[in-house]
């Protein structure tokens, strides 16, 4: 028999971390488990979807026994986080089965062959490492993301571009009707990459990741990143497949330009998208010298309109918009300030930050 004890708190932390990528169905019922792996006082956690691996490593109390076992994910968590923070908990290993026991309840869980564990197998050939701030990485996902598609036939769009050249790095992302582009200069020279991630490792990125300085070292093989932080280990497969040009996509040279508050911009879109239709979720743009009107109906005849007063002194324009679209983009800038760049009432709208052109938002025009 063979024990490891820590305090709650800390075994959960480690089994959250890694159980992100763990779906409670599955096609193969092992990839529903950890894969524990006791070295002494180490426990080495690792989780798969085999297209995605997590592994972290705990530094706990235990004897000098060593056993590798894997257990339902979900389940321990769930056990984990019905005790007290600070309570000791201790895992025993005998016989295929785990003991959990904390105060004075026990479980006995079933457990299943290690060797059975499907683990990723990595590449041979990762090219060099370079390390970027978690807050940096962390913020280009958030200001991206929300543009990337889901479950579309074009499945290099069901993820974000991560381009890295020089001492520039950019992530852009696009669902064909509008696209995200948000870039950070870094403090080191990278060697020029550009792989696609998927839309599973973004998501579980953001979730992960921190608004700390400590660095986030990653490494890019043909078909594979590798990401390194916090004592973590993160494999994924990469997106194949050839990412659109977003530099054609962006506009230039629109003559039309409205600088506006971003926050009075949201809550006006806000109010008027009530007014939408659940399917034809669209707004109605007019802009005219002072002032910028939005305006919604639905199939009940009911409509709203809004208006704000802007510093505008170009082509009167009526431009019909997803207010879904601009909403997002509004809520995943923080800036006050917001430009849009028009060009007429069917060319896609260009939305920055006035401040700085590291944010670049693109959304195509709808019919209304």
């Amino acid at each position: 028999m063979i024990v490891l004890k820590s305090t709650q708190d800390k075994v959960l932390a480690a089994l959250q971390s890694v159980a992100g990528i763990v779906e409670r169905r599955h096609t193969l019922p092992i990839l529903a488990n950890v894969l524990l792996r006791k070295t002494g006082p180490q426990l080495q956690l690792t989780t798969s979807d085999l297209e995605i691996q997590i592994r972290t490593t705990a530094e706990l109390e235990g004897d000098e026994g060593n056993f590798v076992t894997t257990l339902g994910a979900r389940k321990l968590i769930d056990i984990l986080r019905t005790m007290p923070g600070d309570q000791t908990v201790s895992l025993e290993s005998s016989a295929g089965k785990l003991i959990l026991k904390g105060g004075k309840s026990r479980f006995t869980l079933q457990s299943m062959p290690a060797e059975d564990f499907p683990l990723v197998q990595e590449s041979a050939s990762f090219g060099p490492a370079f390390s970027v701030p978690q807050k940096t990485l962390k913020s280009l996902l958030g200001q991206v993301s929300f543009a990337m598609a889901v479950h579309d036939i074009r499945y290099y769009l069901n993820g974000i571009l991560f381009v890295a050249e020089g001492k520039q790095l950019s992530l852009v992302a696009t669902d064909g009707h509008r696209l995200a582009f948000a870039s950070s200069t870094l403090d080191v020279e990278v060697p020029k990459q550009e792989v696609i991630l998927p839309r599973k490792t973004v998501l579980e990125l953001q979730r992960l990741l921190s608004d700390k300085e400590g660095g986030i070292e990653m490494q890019f093989a043909a078909n594979q990143a590798k990401f390194s932080f916090d004592g973590m280990e993160f494999v994924t497969k990469l997106v194949e497949g050839k990412f659109p040009d977003y530099n054609r996509v962006i506009p230039k040279n629109h003559k039309n330009i409205v600088t506006l508050g971003r926050a009075p911009l949201l809550a006006s879109l806000q109010r008027t998208a009530i007014m939408t239709s659940e399917k034809f979720k669209g707004v109605r743009l007019n802009i005219e010298p002072g002032v910028l009107r939005v305006a919604s109906s639905n199939a009940e005849q009911e409509e709203a309109v809004d208006e704000l007063d802007v510093d505008y002194g170009g082509d009167a324009i009526e431009i019909g918009f997803n207010v879904t679209y601009l909403i997002d983009a509004l809520q995943n800038m923080s800036q006050e300030m917001v430009r849009i760049e028009l060009s007429d009432g069917n060319s896609s709208a260009l939305v920055t930050n006035p401040d700085d052109n590291a944010f670049k938002y693109v959304v195509m025009p709808m019919r209304i």
